[in-house]
């Protein structure tokens, strides 16, 4: 995201230099822009990406759940028990919280990590359509509407893009 504001902000100072520049840069230039939140939100992919994470976090959260019932389980039993086989079972029950921990832990970051991988994979195929479309179009300039502090409705490309990136 930081490179894609960075882009926006070079090319904003590009196109400020050319319009100071005057005759130097006489070509008129065709400039569009995109809502890339609009467009990542409704991609299907996205969503579909989004539904597989889910999934995956239920599924993680039933072996925790069964981890968490196994720990309940043991605390139960050790009320029961004499001194010494309380110590033992005390033993038995922090190794179990530890390992509860470290899948925690790790759970959260095998997610965030997948989460990441394919957020970039999306941008990339968002990013590709839209440098498709410019071609095609004969856009020279296309910005991600974050960086604009104004810009014309005429130039908004979002809708086009949004068709595309989800045929």
């Amino acid at each position: 995201m930081k490179k894609i504001i960075l882009a926006g902000v070079v090319i904003c100072a590009f196109l400020a230099t050319s319009l100071v520049a005057g005759d130097a840069f006489a070509k008129e230039y065709k400039i569009g822009f995109v809502d890339m939140a609009k467009v990542f939100d409704t991609y299907k992919k996205t969503k579909d990406s989004e539904k597989a994470l889910a999934e995956k976090a239920k599924a993680k959260e039933g072996q925790r759940k069964s981890m968490l019932d196994e720990l309940r389980k043991l605390k139960d039993e050790q009320a029961l028990l004499s001194a010494k086989a309380k110590v033992q079972k005390q033993v038995v029950m922090e190794e179990k919280a530890r390992k509860l921990q470290e899948f925690d832990r790790t759970t959260q970051e095998e997610l965030m990590k997948e989460r990441n991988d394919l957020l970039g994979g999306i941008l990339k195929d968002i990013e590709g359509v839209i440098a498709v479309y410019s071609k095609a179009e004969g856009y020279d300039v296309i910005l991600n509407s974050r960086t604009l502090l104004y810009g014309n409705a005429v130039l908004d490309v979002t809708e086009e893009i949004m068709k595309r990136v989800n045929r």
